[in-house]
């Protein structure tokens, strides 16, 4: 049976992989790429051969629809994953491979000479013995998240037993800040007494609990001149937003913080003699922290403007995703029922912050509390992504004895 599960999930896995379908951050639409529109379409289509009801797939590029159940008395469940793939620079082409790891370094592409080093790369170290699907290293590998796609639709595909209903939903665009599942209309489109996202992660990991974000941008407007005749005139703004960024710790930014620690992340500067913008993450679990920081960020703003008379300094500061426990409650059954999924499996849970977000995040912050789990996956936003299939299988699992359990009450 394994066998056959794995046989179904990699050629499920592998077709929807060769649907090139990349977010892209600057684009302002939704979905931000015309190729997400095709991988929507590719599910709808499968959706209705599956014979599942209220399959809809509208102008967002978000699918929905439900799988009748035969326990009128149990949960509304719902599964939502996003269809989006990152962009960090690679090709948006995929080509997936399975290997078997035997305790070497792998040789990915032999033409552009890309290896995966075993020293480089101990997370590796587990899976000897298993196949384990990379790409061929000029892309990342997609598993985050169509490995979670592949799973619903398995899922949609295979249930049989007793089981309520169930909804699921396919988002775009949650790569550039959850922009799919923050559109997502939970009154009539996702309308379930709680739900699950699968993205991401190694066997085992779970996800109750994530970073606050926020986003910053910082314009800093100068007074330009001549040099000739600069001297107690000028205003360099690049000079402002240097002196501006001087202003924060250098070890509260992502290279230097871990588990729960938050940070101030300055990652993008454009600037002429007029006029500089800086943009800055924010980031906390904690939300008096969280808080903290954006006044932080206006605070620096004022300090500077006041070192900059003739000069200006702007803040504008918008909330991106919250922490899932934020919506944590008298009722756990989503994040218990997953911690019973993994007994009755024998999975070894693995509870951990997470220093980014989910699809779950938006999905809370509405009311809607949405723990995650694992695909299996490692090495997310890198072409050194790997999914063991054991893992892929055991993520497979995981989803369908949720349905049951949740059925059972």
């Amino acid at each position: 049976m394994t066998d056959t599960l794995e046989t179904q999930l990699t050629d499920r896995f592998f077709r929807y992989l060769a649907v090139s379908s990349q977010s892209d951050a600057k684009s302002t639409s939704l979905p931000s790429t015309a190729s997400q529109h095709a991988m929507a379409a590719l599910l709808a289509d499968e959706l209705r051969a599956l014979g599942l009801d209220q399959v809809v797939i509208d102008e967002h590029a978000t699918v929905t629809a439900v799988k009748r159940g035969n326990r009128p008395d149990a949960p509304r469940i719902g599964f939502i994953t996003h269809i989006d793939t990152v962009d960090v620079g690679l090709s948006p082409d995929i080509h997936p491979q399975i290997l078997t790891w035997q305790g070497e370094d792998l040789c990915l592409n032999a033409q552009q000479n890309i290896w995966l080093r075993r020293d480089e790369h101990p997370e590796i170290a587990p899976y000897v013995g298993q196949q384990v699907i990379f790409s061929d290293g000029t892309s990342v590998l997609g598993a985050d998240n169509k490995a979670a796609v592949t799973v619903v639709m398995t899922l949609m595909e295979n249930l049989n037993g007793d089981h309520g209903d169930i909804v699921v939903a396919f988002v775009p665009d949650e790569e550039i800040g959850l922009r799919g599942a923050k559109a997502l209309d939970l009154e009539t489109r996702f309308n379930v007494d709680f739900a699950w996202t699968i993205d991401c992660c190694e066997l085992g990991e779970v996800v109750y609990e994530n970073f606050n974000g926020a986003a910053a941008e910082i314009v800093f407007t100068g007074v330009p001149a001549h040099p000739m005749s600069g001297k107690g005139v000028l205003v360099n703004p690049l000079l402002m937003a240097h002196d501006y960024i001087s202003l924060f710790d250098r070890q509260q930014t992502p290279e230097h913080t871990e588990g729960r620690e938050g940070y101030i992340w300055f990652n993008e500067i454009q600037a002429n003699a007029s006029k500089a913008t800086l943009k800055a993450s924010i980031r906390d679990f904690d939300l008096s922290s969280f808080a903290a920081r954006k006044q932080q960020l206006q605070q620096a703003a004022a300090d500077l403007a006041a070192r900059y008379p003739t000069g200006e300094v702007s803040v504008n500061i918008s909330d991106i995703y919250s922490n899932i426990s934020n919506a944590l409650g008298e009722d756990r059954r989503a994040i218990d029922l997953i911690f019973s999924a993994f007994a009755a499996l024998e999975i070894e849970p693995k509870v951990i912050p997470m220093r980014g977000g989910t699809d779950g995040a938006a999905l809370s912050a509405k009311g809607l509390l949405t723990p995650n789990f694992f695909t299996g996956a490692h090495n997310f936003h890198s072409r050194f992504e790997f999914l063991p299939l054991p893992s892929f299988v055991k993520s497979y699992q995981v989803a369908e004895k949720l349905c049951y359990l949740a059925a059972a009450g």
